[in-house]
């Protein structure tokens, strides 16, 4: 078939060329072309093939130009026109002469729609119908208005445009039945009418509200879980501020302690050296003195007295040097504890360090456990909406189960666990609805209910 139909589009295609040029060559020396007349229909019956291979091309790169299909069809029926007046005013003529370039365009226009429609199928693009002639002719201007929502939303088939349109007035005819009037329901039940304009279908119009809440309750969630990351991301750098000064104070003391510890040696250091240079420096006069005396003096027994007197004052200074030295080891041993206090102060730093860092770490633990609790309840939300989606369930039933597993994210089966208010800001309802919700889940939930369970 597809060799008959290529080779059979040639032969029709010449044969209509061939009969078109000369009835076109005999008309144009008719009409003064001249020495022009044979290219004249060359040029009008290759036009239309030029004209149709471009419109192709540029659809081909994405950027059609619908008037050279214009030009192309004036073209032809130019050339239909001139065949026709070549043998006017014989009609039968007339018509034998147009039926030459009827052939020549259609093998053409054949060609072009064959093109097309290897392109689309090669860029993935479906079939595109329009609306049959008949029902343009039966029904104009509801067939305009189904045209219309077919090219502006994209409804390739209009099988499925008649199935929408067909839902639609089962559909206005069920609430008519129901409220007298479709006019009459409430403004959520009309949304298959209003949307009908954009191509929705009545259950993908009916899901807009539930699905206006769900978006909104995700971005309420996704707001929450923004606004628990700040709060844990300020929490750790106050906790990190509060170990970098407890760090600071932690040095700023060890640094005053080895201070004073080191000022209070270097102090008895000085004042015994400085008591031990007196001592000495008294003994080694009294004893120039007494030597001085008795050699001065004939009494030995007195230079012997004084001798003994310096001697026992000598004892005395050695004691005051004992003394000293005693204190001077009490002053070491008040330096050695500053020291102990010292090392203790900082061993509470490092371990106050430890800590803070032992605190970070959980929080970070506690923060993944968060995401993964989050990810685990939405990963549970989805399969239940999914499984909700799939039971076909209705806005009643499926806010039913919703609270349900509010109820059952609290980790208990009580129904009082959850507040009706926290039911009513999550369900976008009144607190007496809620109230009514939240029975319905409490008996899903004795009833042993599960989120992937619809």
């Amino acid at each position: 078939m597809s060799a008959v139909a290529i080779l059979g589009g040639l032969v029709l295609g010449a044969i209509g060329f061939a009969g078109s040029y000369e009835s076109l060559k005999a008309l144009a020396v008719d009409k003064g072309f001249g020495d022009f007349s044979p290219w004249f229909p060359i040029g009008t019956d290759a036009g239309i093939v030029v004209l149709l291979a471009l419109d192709l091309y540029l659809i081909h790169r994405q950027a059609p130009w619908p008037l050279l299909r214009f030009l192309a069809h004036g073209l032809t029926g130019a050339t239909i026109w001139f065949n026709a007046a070549s043998a006017w005013p014989d009609q039968l003529a007339a018509g034998m002469h147009a039926v030459l370039p009827i052939l020549f365009v259609t093998a053409i226009e054949a060609a072009r729609r064959l093109v097309i429609k290897a392109a689309n199928l090669r860029a993935g693009k479906t079939k595109t119908e329009g609306v049959p002639l008949h029902r343009w002719l039966l029904a104009p201007w509801p067939s305009f208005a189904m045209y219309r929502r077919m090219r502006l939303w994209g409804i390739g088939s209009y099988d499925r445009t008649v199935e929408l349109e067909r839902e639609r007035i089962v559909y206005r005819a069920m609430l008519d039945r129901k409220h007298g009037s479709w006019k009459n329901a409430p403004s959520d039940a009309r949304l298959p009418f209003t949307m009908a304009r954009y191509g929705l279908s009545v259950d993908a119009a009916l899901a807009l509200p539930e699905e206006a809440e769900e978006a909104e309750q995700l971005r309420q969630e996704q707001k929450e879980a923004r606004r628990l990351e700040a709060e844990t991301r300020a929490a750790e750098r106050a906790a990190q501020a509060d170990i970098d000064r407890m760090r600071a104070r932690g040095r700023v003391e060890t640094a005053r302690h080895a201070v004073d510890a080191e000022t209070g040696v270097a102090e008895v250091q000085a004042r015994t050296a400085r008591t031990e240079a007196e001592v000495l420096a008294d003994v080694q006069i009294r004893a120039a003195s007494a030597d001085r005396e008795a050699q001065e003096s004939a009494d030995a027994a007195e230079a012997r007295l004084r001798a003994a007197e310096a001697d026992e004052r000598a004892v005395e200074t050695r004691q005051r040097v004992a003394e000293a030295e005693e204190r001077a080891a009490e002053t070491e041993k008040r330096a050695a504890e500053t020291r102990r206090r010292t090392a203790e102060t900082v061993r509470a730093a490092k371990l106050a360090e430890a800590e803070a860092e032992a605190a970070k770490a959980e929080s970070e633990k506690a923060r993944e456990r968060a995401a993964e609790t989050r990810r685990r309840v939405a990963g549970i939300e989805l399969a239940a909406v999914e499984a909700e989606d799939l039971a076909q369930l209705k806005p009643s039933e499926r806010a039913a189960r919703k609270v349900a597993r509010m109820i059952l994210a609290t980790g208990s089966t009580d129904a009082e666990a959850v507040e009706l208010t926290a039911i009513a800001d999550a369900l976008g309802v009144s607190v007496s609805t809620a109230s009514e919700r939240r029975k319905e889940a409490a008996a899903l939930v004795a009833n042993g209910y599960r989120p992937e369970v619809p």
